[in-house]
């Protein structure tokens, strides 16, 4: 007998789901988990955007200086300060916050910042000395990127920010006097920006995209999410997003948008291609630190303000939990969603999914555990796309088993299916499966 004691590193989450662990709101005007209240945002638009990307660049930089090109103010701020443990710990301890209920009101006083309650988490002993608590997930970080980005240069209506709202701030503004709306005797109207494609080149980028073709499983059939007439994508998923960003987004544009536009596109998509590499090393990390404040400076002086959403903003600290944290794909949402998707096909009544869940996970450990003790070969288990003895052992008319469905053959080279072992032994499994 021993004691097993279990230690939480971080936890792994989607953006809206950091608000709930971390006890800081990711809305509103102070989002940004890690600047905090020290985070440079306004009102643009119609919402709330977050600029101020020249504040993580050195003191002398000729960037500080300019105003027109960017918001139309000078920079002399330095970046935001880092909090410890420490410091939110006792920040949180000071507060009063409001019982959990469906009768209390939710109102926050100013004195609680973008506070909502006090994570749970701080009753560890060491979760306060923590460098790093909670990881801003790359893969929804890259998704909404790419939207957004995408979403522009080819002038997609409902995904672009380009919109008559975001040129009138900028005439409003006083600033980027080339995308303001034309006004002829009473009509105002807004001619295509030099960073979105025309109409001729945005065909010629759709239908190289649909010609493309990947190698079997490094990505999905993007050509299906090609509408060409239409000019747009639809249903793309995050692996999608993440193929496309780093592979062909570079490819495509190089000589359909303007130079000036095409190079910040380009290090922003070698940013990903390198963060998301299986092995880092230090360099690496500290020169994307210089690419990434260098990439959104350059998209300040591109883009509209309504360009920068909270997604935008939080990949200038990417590279920090990269030097803290080490490589991504131990941080990122993949494999759990992936076990969330797998889970929710064993759904069968929608009235009570969680015990539809539990009942086909019972069976998958039940037939599992069977498996092992009562067969000396190893389980092979189906469909899987790269396994070349599940393909000649099951047929492929052969019907699936539900939830999950396991084969366990008698002789790996015979071309028949040893299923039929497992569903003869029904009555020595089923005892198994009900403890």
């Amino acid at each position: 007998m021993f004691t097993l004691r279990a230690a939480v590193m971080w936890t792994v989450h989607d953006f809206p789901a950091y608000a709930m662990v971390s006890g800081g709101s990711t809305n509103g005007y102070m989002a940004c988990p890690v600047c905090k209240e020290d985070v440079t945002s306004g009102w643009h638009a119609g919402k709330v955007c977050y600029l101020g990307h020249r504040r993580w660049l050195p003191w002398d930089h000729e960037w500080r200086e300019k105003d027109k090109e960017f918001d139309g103010n000078t920079e002399r701020r330095l970046r935001p300060r880092e909090w410890s443990g420490d410091e939110i710990l006792e920040q949180l301890n000071r507060l009063d916050f409001a019982p959990f209920g469906k009768t209390v009101s939710r109102t926050r006083p100013s004195t609680h910042l973008n506070w909502t309650h006090k994570p749970m988490f701080f009753e560890l002993p060491y979760w306060s000395k923590l460098k790093l608590r909670h990881n801003l997930d790359v893969m929804h970080v890259e998704k909404n990127v790419f939207d957004t980005l995408v979403g522009t240069i080819l002038d997609i209506e409902g995904k672009t920010k380009d919109t008559i709202k975001a040129r009138l701030d900028l005439e409003r503004m006083g600033i980027r006097r080339g995308l303001w709306m034309n006004r002829d005797n009473d009509k105002a109207r807004s001619d295509l920006a030099f960073f979105s494609m025309k109409p001729n080149d945005k065909k010629e980028f759709l239908k190289f995209v649909s010609s493309v073709k990947f190698p079997d499983g490094y990505a999905s059939n993007i050509a299906r999410r090609v509408n060409v007439d239409g000019g747009k994508f639809t249903g793309l998923k995050s692996h999608d997003c993440h193929v496309f960003m780093q592979r062909l987004l570079p490819v495509g544009i190089r000589h359909l948008l303007p130079e000036d536009v095409v190079k910040p596109i380009m290090l922003l998509s070698r940013f990903f291609s390198q963060l998301t590499a299986k092995r880092l090393r230090r360099t690496d990390m500290f020169q994307l630190r210089h690419d990434i404040v260098q990439v959104l400076c350059k998209f300040e002086m591109i883009f509209p303000l309504a360009f920068f959403t909270s997604m935008m903003h939080v990949m200038v600290h990417l590279p920090e939990e990269a030097l803290l944290a080490g490589p991504i794909n131990y941080r990122w949402m993949y494999p759990i969603e992936r076990l969330l998707g797998e889970l929710k096909k064993s759904v069968r009544n929608r009235a009570k999914p969680e015990g539809s869940i539990i009942e086909a996970w019972v069976q998958y450990e039940s037939l599992t555990f069977y498996g092992i003790k009562c067969f000396a070969r190893r389980i092979q288990s189906f469909p899987s796309r790269k396994d070349n003895i599940a393909r000649r052992l099951l047929p492929s008319s052969r019907k699936r088993y539900r939830p999950f469905s396991f084969s366990f053959p008698v002789n790996p080279k015979s071309q028949n299916f040893g299923g039929e072992n497992v569903f003869c032994a029904t009555n020595r499994i089923l005892p198994v499966a009900q403890g």
